[in-house]
């Protein structure tokens, strides 16, 4: 049977009739299973150093490995991608050169590089020496799962040690890829999508566009599901627990909290789940924009849209609105506010003009010459000492701190 990938390099390099080949390429590629990794301490060149055995001569699992047998240590190959293995998942082992080729060509360290996808899995791909260290609910087949038979495990440590704060969860399924997608996942539902449509494919961002229009997305955690870990699933934009959509011509079919726009005279905006232009949507159970330094700039070639299903509040000692057109209350609004200065000032001439007049109405006299009209006079007084006090009063009508021009 013909042998390709790792595996068949890794048999010519480890052949002795192929010295020569590996002599010229300069390094052996092996399998460790890791039996420890540092990721803290005060050594910071230690941090992602494993120390494992090779499973050529130990090839069981670390409760079961003997204590006398040869353990080894390597470090990442790869100092700016960190993917770093659990206990017990296989690794591939590379000899290459280390700091000291400034003294001798020779010399080499042991790198690790790619965990062995065993299970072809994101969670873990950790497996035991012997299937007897596995449950019977733990060795159900993907097919048997299928089938309804679920392979149950719970957040306790199981039969096979993984560390000492990472327990095996069921309910992290892996992600559809479709073609030509390039995918990143995480061990917890989190993972990013370099994709595209893929028209007559069961996702959902594929009922518009064309194929291979680009579509990305970053999700952090899955949304509930009652499947069995092993089947494949697409992101959801609703139920997932916060996502990033940068789209092209996909309609993206979120369930917006409010779509109510009806403060929009004319051309409301179309609703998130049928847009189908390029756009990014931020999705998940709170959203909190903070800008530690400088400003928050929302900038739109139409409208800023501000929808709440309760209220729109806004906290600040100053809020200046500079607009052409204010409306309040409704878009339809006909009732204009009036100047404070100027409607003051006015109100100030009518008093005094009425304050005037009723001060003559109050010495009004009749015939005889000299005699008082009292009933008028009366009134003419209460109604001045009552103009005067409205006119004291005026500068109180001014609000301290709201304004318009």
């Amino acid at each position: 049977m013909a042998s390709y990938g790792f595996g068949a390099l890794n048999k010519n390099l480890n052949t002795k009739n192929d010295y020569n080949l590996k002599n010229n390429l300069g390094f052996t590629i092996s399998t460790g299973r890791v039996i420890n990794i540092i990721l803290d301490g005060d050594d910071y060149n230690a941090i992602g150093t494993i120390e494992y055995v090779n499973i050529e001569s130990s090839p069981a699992d670390i409760s079961n490995i003997n204590p006398q047998v040869n353990k080894f240590t390597a470090k990442p190959l790869l100092s700016n991608i960190k993917n770093y293995p659990l206990i017990n998942e296989l690794v591939l082992i590379l000899s290459l050169p280390d700091i000291g080729i400034k003294a001798s060509t020779s010399s080499k360290s042991k790198y690790y590089l790619n965990i062995l996808s065993i299970w072809n899995h994101p969670h873990h791909n950790a497996i035991p020496f012997l299937e007897g260290n596995l449950s019977l609910t733990q060795q159900k087949t993907y097919q048997q799962t299928a089938l309804g038979s679920i392979k149950r495990v719970t957040d306790q440590p199981t039969e096979i040690f993984l560390g000492e704060t990472f327990f095996e969860r069921d309910t992290i399924n892996p992600l559809s890829p479709f073609e030509g997608d390039v995918i990143y996942e995480g061990r917890w539902g989190n993972s990013i999508r370099f994709g595209s449509t893929v028209k007559n494919r069961s996702n959902d961002w594929s009922s518009t566009g064309t194929d291979g229009d680009p579509i990305m997305i970053i999700r952090n955690g899955q949304g509930p599901n009652e499947g069995n870990g092993y089947t494949y699933i697409t992101e959801d934009i609703n139920t997932d627990l916060g996502s990033i959509y940068f789209g092209s011509t996909q309609k993206l079919p979120l369930n917006t909290a409010s779509t109510s726009y009806v403060s929009y005279k004319t051309n409301p905006p179309i609703i998130p789940s049928q847009y189908t232009e390029n756009q990014i949507i931020i999705t998940s159970g709170r959203l909190v924009f903070n800008s530690s330094v400088d400003h928050i700039l929302l900038s739109s070639n139409k409208s800023i849209n501000l929808n709440g299903v309760e209220s729109v509040n806004i906290d600040a000692p100053t809020t200046v609105i500079q607009s052409t057109n204010t409306y309040i209350g409704s878009k339809n609004a006909t009732e204009p506010l009036l100047l404070g200065n100027q409607t003051i000032n006015l109100l100030n001439q009518l008093i005094s003009n009425l304050s005037g007049f009723m001060t003559v109405c109050s010495k009004l006299t009749s015939t005889p010459p000299g005699t008082l009209i009292l009933p008028l006079n009366v009134a003419a007084d209460q109604v001045n000492t009552s103009l005067q006090a409205l006119q004291a009063n005026l500068e109180t009508l001014k609000s301290k701190y709201n304004y318009t021009v």
